[in-house]
């Protein structure tokens, strides 16, 4: 090793020396900015000793102390992270969003057992009403084209889906389903 490198080599040491000095100090500063994130107030401190690390070579690490430098950064770090997290978007004001809670997770196994009681009430149901009733309504077909595809009259297949429809409603409240969960069986057709 040549004189030139040992002395880079001792240079490394004595930054990286420094660095490790002045990390505990700097994580509790960042820690009291931050508040109650301590995994992003550690992001903040190793970024803040890479960016020490990587501009080594252009500070004045002997005539300088280099904690008021890594104060500076890691500050300037926390402010541009909030500054990020509170962005709003172009065109968007907190007035348009009108405190509006967020929409229902819809709860799966509540959808199973709509789904059960359904299933069970369609099988009630005579098999040319049923027929009706699932193109038109759970098929999202057209009266039309399930006239059409059935080989029988518009009229037909509108009366089919109607009186399947009163009838899937009557056997739902019976079951104690009662009509505010069958508010989407209307007896048009499409």
């Amino acid at each position: 090793m040549s004189l030139i490198d040992h002395d880079r080599a001792d240079g490394a040491d004595r930054t990286l020396g420094l660095l490790l000095a002045e990390r505990d100090s700097l994580r509790r500063f960042v820690a009291d900015m931050m508040g109650r994130d301590p995994h992003g107030a550690e992001d903040v401190v190793q970024e803040t000793l890479l960016r020490a690390w990587q501009s080594a070579g252009r500070l004045d690490w002997r005539d300088r102390p280099i904690r008021m430098w890594l104060f500076r950064v890691a500050r300037n770090l926390v402010v541009d992270g909030r500054r990020r997290d509170r962005s709003i978007p172009v065109g968007i004001t907190a007035a348009d969003f009108g405190g509006a809670a967020p929409a229902p997770v819809p709860d799966h196994a509540e959808q199973v057992g709509d789904r059960r009681v359904l299933v069970s009430a369609l099988r009630t149901l005579a098999p040319a009403h049923r027929e009706a009733v699932a193109l038109v309504h759970l098929l999202g077909q057209p009266g039309d084209e399930v006239a059409r595809r059935l080989g029988l009259p518009p009229g037909t297949v509108k009366s089919r889906t109607h009186h399947g429809i009163r009838a899937l409603r009557a056997t739902l409240e019976s079951h104690g389903c009662g009509p505010a969960g069958t508010e989407h069986l209307r007896g048009e057709t499409r």
